[in-house]
């Protein structure tokens, strides 16, 4: 695949990049490694009033920024705006508390003197270069989720960003030059998927993480292996969203709409799968197909638009094929089900906002993720049901469920395999928050302490009598 930026609203190609050889790259990683043996050694106090520079400068760029992601991947320009902004919120976030997430741990004194010590703690310590592999879907809020506690905790970044958002990547490390970081802080590796796994192999670099499809993270997280390297993975999700009898059905509707088509569908923690008790399945349906169906499909750069294109033609592509493959099975399309047949819109990839009804086991979209704008809705008879469909899928991403029943919350803590459970919202990430998922849809966590700790040397400091 060339590293192009190609505007999905047209299919236009508006420039292409040479990807670098492999002296360039070594140049990268060995600056990497250089810049991580003085990196390590600063305080947290130095490396807060960057990233609060970094954050202030983004924020400054916000237009530019979303004008970038709206080009590069067709996001409408109103949520790019706002992943600009959470970018912003998520580096201040980390600027303010890592220092405090990564401090020393005491154990309790009594263990330390059966341990037959007199003094004992662990430590957070950064390890050194870590390889990120980032998609295109949040092209900037993927990158800053990890770069903000990596660069915290001490370690630098490679960026090998997804080949169709080039200018983003570049943005990306202009960013944090401009903010001061040292020269090999932060480095975006403009090379194609086959140049990766030399990449991950280089002893300079010690770990890897990983937001993508199930396809790459098994094939980097195999060589990371073989390495022996830490891996941290983000992949799919085909995320159920649970109605329930006692659910506000209508507040349920408006969120099923966002939580469907937010960022055209492509978002791995979209609700995708709509799980609906038989008592309100009529009023949900009716109520989410008018709305899916009265969305504005349009240019992504248009304030009034809801849903864009999709990112690439392979991606509608693949997406038209789970559609055809459920209806030709017998599922029943209640609207969309299409490419819009609007002249202007001819020339991008996009296709229309999607209920589809009737899907049994035997169809591709019970198992596979729909990333594009197309929902699929289960009746359920009660909340065995109700669970049972949830957790029949490979994936373990997030959940969301709608009740005001205390005892259903708990039977869908307890039993939703999934990373995440939000009651009466749509799934969303924070800083605040752990981020990942379980089974098929990787392991690990982003965000959060948790997210943090991921890439440092937890390090016991013992000191007998």
């Amino acid at each position: 695949m060339a590293i192009a930026t190609v505007n999905p609203a047209d299919g236009r190609t508006v420039e292409v990049f040479d990807p670098l050889d492999e002296a360039a790259v070594e140049r990268r990683l060995a600056r990497a490694q250089s810049a991580f043996e003085s990196w390590r050694l600063t305080t947290f106090a130095q490396r807060a009033e960057l990233m609060h520079r970094a954050a202030d400068l983004l924020e400054q760029a916000n237009e530019q920024v979303a004008r970038t992601m709206t080009l590069e991947m067709g996001k409408p320009l109103a949520q790019a705006r706002a992943e600009a902004a959470k970018c912003v919120k998520a580096m201040r976030w980390y600027a303010d508390r890592a220092e405090a997430l990564l401090a020393d741990e005491h154990p309790a004194d009594a263990d330390v003197a059966d341990s037959g010590g007199v003094s004992a703690y662990v430590r957070y310590r950064p390890l050194g270069p870590v390889l990120a592999v980032m998609p295109w879907n949040f092209p900037f809020w993927q990158v800053v989720r990890f770069a903000a506690p990596a660069l915290m905790a001490g370690n630098v970044g490679l960026l090998k960003h997804a080949s169709n958002v080039p200018r983003t990547a570049l943005a990306l490390e202009e960013l944090f030059a401009r903010a001061g970081f040292p020269q090999g802080c932060f480095q975006t590796l403009l090379i194609g998927s086959r140049a990766v796994e030399a990449v991950v192999r280089d002893e300079r670099v010690v770990a890897v993480t990983l937001t993508g499809s199930e396809g790459a993270g098994r094939a980097v997280a195999a060589v990371a292996g073989d390495e022996v390297k830490k891996t941290v993975l983000e992949l799919g999700g085909s995320d159920p969203f649970l109605v329930l009898p006692s659910a506000d059905v209508p507040a349920a509707v408006e969120r099923a709409v966002t939580a469907r088509v937010q960022n055209n569908g492509q978002s791995c923690i979209a609700s995708k799968r709509f799980v609906v008790h038989t008592d309100v399945y009529e009023e949900f349906l009716a109520g989410f197909t008018a709305r899916m169906r009265a969305l504005t499909v349009g240019d992504p750069a248009a304030e009034d638009t809801e849903v864009g294109p999709l990112a690439t033609a392979q991606g509608r592509a693949d997406l038209e094929e789970l559609v055809a493959d459920a209806v030709r099975l017998g599922a029943s399309v209640e609207c969309g089900g299409a490419r819009p047949d609007d002249p202007a819109l001819a020339d991008g990839w996009y296709y229309l906002p999607t209920v589809l009804t009737g899907i049994t086991r035997r169809m591709r979209l019970h198992q596979e993720e729909a990333f594009g704008p197309v929902a699929t809705v289960y009746r359920v008879a009660d909340l065995d049901e109700a669970v049972a469909v949830a957790n029949d899928s490979p994936f373990g991403l997030s959940s969301s469920v709608w009740t005001r029943d205390e005892a259903e919350r708990e039977r869908c803590v307890r039993d939703l395999r999934a990373g995440g459970v939000f009651f009466n919202g749509m799934t969303a990430s924070h800083p605040a928050f752990p981020f990942g998922g379980v089974r098929r849809s990787g392991y690990g966590r982003e965000l959060s302490g948790h997210g943090i700790r991921e890439f440092c040397n937890i390090t016991t400091v013992w000191s007998g009598a």
